[in-house]
């Protein structure tokens, strides 16, 4: 498992306005806009559609920003002043908006952390919520954004345990294929203490839970 978490890790992050070689140029992705829509059966010089590969172009700068972003400077900032506090820090009903990587459409729901601090220290709230972005804006399949999460924490955070939930709708499966809306897909991952002590994991789901 551990190397599979590596190797989602070191998926590719490049800036999503860097040009390596062999990158389309911002003019080559709004022309392929214009094939993807002559070939729905729409006509993209009409008037609706004039500036719609520049606003598609924009949007997926937005929807895949995390290739620009790094978890290490997320996770690089850590509090040693706590205080003696060694218990579950747990922050849930983070929000988030992703694409499947295989229909491109999108995923969505909410992403819940957990994890007990080291002798390093804590990491500010908000940075669980901002890493959870960093990999979510980028093609996805919720798998490998759990894995990823729990591994990102893990590498940077060295916790004495890690657990990670998420609850999220695809629309790949709601407005395709078998059509169900409203379905909800859970993926969990733990690591540490809440991987080797069930009542641990008991104790995530019930914090969870009992708090809704």
């Amino acid at each position: 498992m551990d190397d599979v978490v590596k190797s989602l890790l070191e998926r590719p992050q490049a800036p999503i306005d860097a040009a390596p070689a062999g990158r389309p140029t911002r003019e080559e992705a709004e022309a392929a806009v214009r094939v993807l829509l002559r070939w729905t059966g729409d006509d993209p010089a009409r008037e609706g559609l004039i500036d719609t590969p520049k606003r598609v172009v924009k949007a997926f700068e937005e929807f895949f920003s995390g290739y620009g972003e790094d978890a290490t400077e997320v996770l690089s900032r850590v509090f040693e002043e706590v205080h003696g506090y060694d218990d579950i820090v747990l922050v849930r009903d983070i929000p988030f908006s992703s694409h499947c990587e295989h229909h491109m459409v999108p995923f969505f729901g909410n992403a819940h952390i957990a994890y007990y601090p080291s002798e390093e220290g804590v990491v500010g709230l908000s940075k669980l919520a901002r890493l959870v972005d960093v990999f979510a804006k980028r093609l996805q399949t919720q798998e490998a954004l759990t894995a990823q999460i729990v591994g990102a924490i893990d590498q940077h955070l060295r916790p004495r345990g890690c657990a990670v939930m998420i609850e999220a709708e695809h629309m790949c499966m709601s407005m395709r294929g078998v059509r169900k809306h409203g379905a909800e897909t859970i993926t969990t991952q733990f690591t540490g203490v809440f991987r080797d002590d069930p009542a641990e994991q008991v104790r995530f789901l019930t914090l969870l839970r009992n708090g809704k």
